[in-house]
């Protein structure tokens, strides 16, 4: 139960519309038929542009909502839609997958993979979310949060094949979304907080036959010999890592490259975090926070380029990845962009691995810059908290998290959701902050941007913003470019926008009644383009709460698909607004012992992931437990816990806890309640530590 926790941690210059950007490209690579919208970035590329022209700065205004699909059930939204042939296709919270008419918004089918009966222990180990699906020759691929990894007949939703990607004893999860190639479809994992190892594993997409896996970081020496690349990286490892931990889990960011035939990984953080305890001494440890190439046909390694060498932050790369042609002193290049958590922008040569170039984005103060013949940092001292603390921006969120960056090849433009939010890390358990495996960690607000977002027009052949628009919000949606200059965003606040894609000016704008933390698509049915996007904030606002916490309530306002195009007359149902109140529940005749409080506070670090950091939810993807009826009285809290009553619903069963848990549960619940009800003053805030 306290692996839980290290979830919970973590969890201008303007360019005229019609003229040539600097780099502007070549042809696209991996591009999509601009009619349908088959992967989970548009095309193979990622780089979430639609080349479809008929809503434009002239007739946005026109744009309105032509369907929407409640949703029922539902928590946190994160995936984007795919399209094709006119049916849309996407996963829920815990990667149900619906298949819908794209003009209509009638369900057609949904398919629901059932963690919570076929392995209800994975439940413990990640937060309700998923990142999409999949498509490829008439198959619809997603792959629920135990590892299962499945195909289903498009037409029907029936079950093609399963496959147990995880194997058991592992504690890695699935998340993300499947990407389909040649033939073939590969997934990755999470888990890097629990110290998981990570890999991805390419399987024969008509049968399902497993092709090959790679490992992102070294095993044990007896699992390394004879693999050159595990080899390599072992090198740059020390202790036995092996047995303390690893991470470099794959959770996102891949992108098939159908010119030079490789796939890029996007991998993840090391875990534990502090890396004098997972690997002491010295070393990268390779291949942490890094894009990685792989041959696509057979998962053999091409070359690798490290963001963070010997990772200590909750660093990653697994945000998208854009695989482009930009033209970089008059010559046209191949390149990867990447905006990963650390704050810079990259760009390497996607055929060699070399750096380009590489700016901050925003609040950098890690690292002074990258050094461009070494590829490394230039990091500040004492960074890796070696006299005890560390504050540094951006903070475990990232100044750019999973949520999808867009590139136009009209403007040359890369459109990035920006956060802003410094860390603190320090040694040892310091109360009342959140403590993980040694280390207390602060979130900090030092300036006015700080827990706020922006949407940035990054130019990547200069290497700097061309415009930025300031946002109230930081958990905001992903990106989407179109050829029509427009570029779409949700956000946190509940709104639904459409920007001039050269000036940033918001020319739309519609209320879609909660916030948006995915991103949208757009394609086209019978020569009528047409966006949809998903509306359900969650995710990492939970083990934020204070920070990402945007007056949403649990259950109150309903998930949604919501389609849009000129001349939509559709109104959206009303809902409930966002609202900070904290309707709490008491009965003052329960008396409470302050000794179970303490004890309970702690316990609760296993909750937080769902139920938020301080009890409070920020609206998903559980209930705030201070207005829970059921965690009233402390029979009603056990026999949820004990039988599990709520599995269907996403609440895991926690038959190990004791009699005596349950009760210092339910009096730190109860304080909970009482400080927001006034009856009871404030006794610290944060939870309690955990390790791996």
């Amino acid at each position: 139960m306290q692996r839980i926790a290290t979830i919970a941690l973590l969890a201008f210059c303007l360019l005229p519309a019609c003229a040539p950007a600097p780099g502007r490209p070549v042809p696209r690579v991996g591009a999509a038929d601009p009619v349908n919208w088959p992967a989970p970035g548009g095309g193979a590329d990622e780089s979430s542009y639609s080349a479809l022209d008929q809503i434009r700065p002239g007739n946005v205004g026109e744009l309105g909502l032509s369907s929407s699909l409640d949703l029922e059930g539902e928590a946190s939204l994160e995936a984007t839609p795919l399209a094709v042939d006119g049916v849309l296709y996407f996963t829920g919270s815990y990667a149900a997958v619906y298949a819908v008419d794209a003009v209509s918004g009638r369900l057609l089918w949904k398919h629901d993979p059932q963690t919570w009966k076929h392995a209800p222990e994975r439940m413990h180990f990640g937060m309700p979310v998923n990142r999409g699906a999949a498509y490829a020759d008439g198959r619809v691929f997603a792959a629920a949060l135990d590892g299962r990894l499945f195909a289903l007949d498009a037409r029907t939703g029936e079950e093609i094949w399963v496959a147990e990607t995880i194997e058991p004893g592992r504690f890695n999860t699935s998340t993300g979304a499947p990407r389909t190639f040649d033939g073939k479809v590969i997934i990755g994992n999470g888990g890097a907080d629990f110290g998981q190892r990570g890999f991805v594993t390419a399987y024969d997409a008509a049968t399902g036959e497993r092709l090959w896996r790679f490992y992102t970081v070294p095993g044990s020496p007896e699992e390394n010999a004879g693999d050159p690349a595990m080899e390599r990286a072992a090198a740059t490892w020390t202790g036995k890592y092996w047995n303390t931990g690893t991470g470099g889990t794959v959770w996102n960011g891949m992108t098939y490259d159908p010119e030079l035939d490789r796939i890029y990984l996007g991998t993840g953080n090391g875990g534990p975090y502090d890396v004098a305890r997972r690997s002491p001494g010295d070393g990268d440890n390779l291949y942490l926070a890094s894009i990685v190439a792989l041959d696509a046909d057979s998962g053999e390694y091409v070359w690798h380029y490290q963001m963070n060498p010997r990772e200590a932050w909750d660093y990653k790369c697994t945000a998208n990845m854009i695989a482009t042609t930009l033209t970089i002193d008059g010559e046209p290049s191949r390149v990867l962009m990447q905006a990963p958590t650390n704050g810079f922008f990259y760009v390497l040569d996607r055929e060699t691995g070399k750096l380009i170039s590489a700016e901050k984005i925003g609040k950098v103060t890690w690292a002074e810059r990258i050094d461009l013949e070494t590829g490394r940092p230039v990091e500040r001292e004492n960074i890796r908290y070696e006299t005890g603390e560390a504050l540094f921006w951006p903070g475990v969120l990232g100044a750019h998290n999973f949520q999808a960056m867009s590139y136009s090849p009209r403007t040359g433009l890369v459109y990035i959701p920006y956060m802003q939010l410094g860390t603190r890390f320090y040694r040892g358990v310091k109360p009342p902050h959140f403590s993980v495996d040694g280390l207390s960690v602060e979130h900090v607000r030092a300036d006015e941007d700080d827990a706020r977002g922006k949407l940035i027009a990054w130019d990547p052949v200069e290497q700097k913003a061309r415009w930025k628009v300031s946002q109230d919000t930081m958990w905001n949606g992903g990106t989407l470019a179109t050829a029509g200059d427009l570029v779409f965003q949700g956000t946190a606040d509940g709104y639904f926008s459409a920007h001039d894609a050269t000036t940033g000016k918001r020319l739309w704008r519609f209320d879609a009644g909660l916030g948006i933390i995915g991103a949208p698509s757009s394609y086209s049915v019978n020569g009528k383009q047409y966006v949809s996007v998903l509306v359900g904030y969650g995710g990492s606002a939970a083990v934020m709460s204070s920070f990402l916490d945007a007056g949403w309530r649990y259950g109150a306002q309903p998930r949604r698909l919501l389609t849009f195009t000129l001349g939509g007359d559709e109104e959206l149902p009303p809902s409930p607004p966002a609202d900070m109140t904290v309707y709490a529940v008491d009965d003052p005749s329960i008396e409470i012992d302050e000794a179970d409080v303490d004890a309970g506070r702690t316990l609760y670090v296993s909750c937080t992931s769902c139920h938020g950091l301080e009890l409070n939810s920020a609206g998903a993807p559980g209930p705030d437990l201070r207005e829970s009826v059921i965690a009233l009285h402390e029979e009603g809290l056990w026999t949820l816990l004990q039988e599990g009553t709520l599995m269907s619903r996403g609440m895991p069963r926690f038959e190990t806890l004791t009699r005596e848990q349950v009760r210092q549960l339910h009096a730190y619940i109860r304080a909970g309640a009482r400080e927001a009800l006034g009856t009871r003053e404030p006794s610290g805030a944060g939870a309690g530590s955990a390790r791996f």
